[in-house]
């Protein structure tokens, strides 16, 4: 995968925690150890487990608060359990730092050809704007590792697991296991040493309409950050 020109060069600034990528919080290394275990591994080594990890230890959930810096912290979304992909690729990006793998955040618009009924009427479209994933930098290159949909909403969407080898690049499938059409990239956004949360903010307001956006900023403040709606339980459907 190129890079935009906002290609991060300094590895070294992948490092280091950030406000949100809050590599040094006691939670976040310890959730790295729990994973990682006693024995030495190679950063490759680490940086599959760490991703397994975040793949189906957090639950993925779209409705998931999405506004202010504080909902993508990792150690939150540790806290929580629960995220949606930019969220998640905000703690596998932590987690890897905590064991010293340099990481980052890349960000594409993606059209989903199969989600749910009701996801799709609550966005207004099946592009979804600012799709982020984790790139680790591993024997001497950056990999991107997609960790958003775990096992269990893969079986329901029939599509495969994605899995990460530390060499190759995961990214979402074009087709399901069905062969019916499943992710089409549109556009990259480049990758990131932090997270540029007014810039998603400003490009969904820009997609999906400031009014509409302003809905879901009411409807989750006026729920605590805990919605009722049940993204497992909701119809699959496919264009």
């Amino acid at each position: 995968m190129h890079d935009a020109p906002s290609e991060i060069k300094d590895v070294n600034a992948c490092r280091i925690p950030t406000e949100t990528i809050d590599s040094d919080h006691p939670r976040v290394a310890g959730y790295a150890r729990k994973v990682i275990g006693d024995d030495p591994a190679s950063h490759r080594q680490m940086a599959i487990a760490l991703y397994y990890a975040v793949r189906d230890g957090i639950r993925y959930d779209p409705y998931y608060p999405f506004y202010l810096a504080g909902h993508y912290r990792a150690s939150n979304i540790i806290k929580s359990g629960r995220g949606y992909c930019v969220s998640k690729a905000v703690l596998l990006c932590a987690l890897a730092r905590a064991v010293g793998i340099p990481a980052r955040l890349g960000f594409a618009d993606v059209r989903n050809h199969i989600a749910t009924r009701q996801l799709l009427d609550f966005i207004g479209t099946n592009l979804f704007v600012y799709h982020g994933y984790t790139q680790f930098y591993l024997e001497d290159k950056w990999v991107s590792a997609t960790p958003a949909f775990n096992l269990s909403l893969c079986r329901l969407h029939k599509v495969d697991p994605l899995d990460f080898d530390g060499r190759s690049d995961s990214l979402f499938q074009p087709y399901n296991n069905q062969r019916k059409r499943f992710m089409e990239y549109v556009r990259y956004h480049g990758h990131f040493p932090d997270l540029p949360l007014e810039a998603i903010l400003e490009a969904w307001r820009s997609a999906y309409g400031n009014d509409r956006v302003a809905g879901w900023i009411r409807a989750s403040e006026q729920s605590g950050g805990n919605t009722s709606r049940n993204f497992y339980g909701e119809d699959v459907i496919s264009d």
